[in-house]
């Protein structure tokens, strides 16, 4: 038998509580690996643009389905809008503005509801691990050497 759990968090400055909650809960959804990790880099990226460019606000919740984790991203400001997730790019002379794309590359469906009084953004990752996942993992590493920091 499997216990179903919802998690939700507050957000805050503690990246790094935050993150392990989500993987303990993508975990306990079936993912494992770089897929995990990839779940807890993209949460980081959308609750950091939260704290910088949102209200500074907003909730955590991760759910478990038949076919992944499902994780959202509750700003309470909603300033984030489909037209930032559709322009998300990288720029490799900038040194930070890019999270948008990460996210839209390392998870398997990136969506966005906003409201005149919120936005949340959706991040889903399917289990088991299927191969179109390596290859935005890829993209990211090969892109890596064309920033001026690394």
């Amino acid at each position: 038998m499997r216990v179903e759990f919802e998690l939700r968090c507050p957000i805050s400055a503690d990246l790094a509580f935050i993150r392990d909650l989500v993987r303990i809960h993508g975990r306990h959804g079936g993912l494992a690996g770089e897929r995990l990790e990839d779940l807890g880099l993209a949460v980081n990226e959308a609750v950091t643009n939260v704290l910088d460019h949102g209200g500074s606000a907003g909730l955590v919740t991760a759910t478990r389905d038949a076919i992944g984790v499902c994780v959202e991203i509750l700003d309470t400001a909603g300033r984030l809008s489909p037209d930032h997730l559709d322009a998300a790019g990288v720029d490799p002379t900038a040194s930070h503005g890019f999270g948008l794309w990460v996210i839209q590359q390392l998870c398997d469906s990136v969506a966005l509801e906003q409201t005149g009084l919120s936005s949340r953004l959706r991040l889903r990752m399917l289990t088991p691990s299927d191969a179109s996942r390596d290859r935005g993992r890829r993209r990211i590493d090969a892109m890596a050497g064309a920033f001026p920091w690394s």
